[in-house]
């Protein structure tokens, strides 16, 4: 076992020495284009539709990123939760998972459509609030939808 742990420890110690020796430059390079993140710029532009909340909070906004804008009623908070959102391998817009086991609860007839470009990938997203999985992906893009937590 200690022999194990040693040869384990040495492995990840020449890893390291190894990839303290490239160049920062070639690490970018070293990410297929497909799945490395989109440098931040002009191109994050989304088209948020709600309808359904009961609240006044129903419409069409804009919102644009780096910097922030558009018609979206809080464009910087939303931006920010967006930046957190995003990272390597991860989806801030994806579906929860089929097998998923959900709550049975409704949080009422709001739903949402996510369209446009963020991080240079297409976004095309819906939400509602049919069950408790729905009800928490929803609630996982307050500022970007509304909060309806409290409703």
């Amino acid at each position: 076992m200690l022999r194990r742990l040693l040869l384990t420890t040495a492995s990840a110690a020449a890893t390291l020495t190894a990839l303290s020796a490239v160049p920062p430059a070639a690490y970018a390079t070293a990410v297929p284009p497909s799945t490395a993140p989109a440098a931040h710029g002009g191109d994050d532009h989304l088209t948020v539709a709600v309808h359904g909340t009961g609240t006044g909070q129903d419409g069409t906004y804009e919102l644009s990123c780096h910097p922030s804008g558009g018609t979206h009623p809080d464009a910087r908070d939303a931006c920010d939760l967006l930046d957190r959102r995003t990272t390597w391998g991860r989806d801030p817009f994806a579906p929860m998972p089929e097998d998923t086991l959900c709550t049975m609860q409704y949080g009422g007839p709001a739903a949402a459509r996510i369209t446009g470009t963020w991080a240079g990938r297409p976004v095309d997203a819906t939400y509602e609030r049919g069950d408790g999985c729905q009800i928490k992906r929803w609630d996982a893009l307050v500022p970007l939808l509304p909060d309806l937590s409290e409703h």
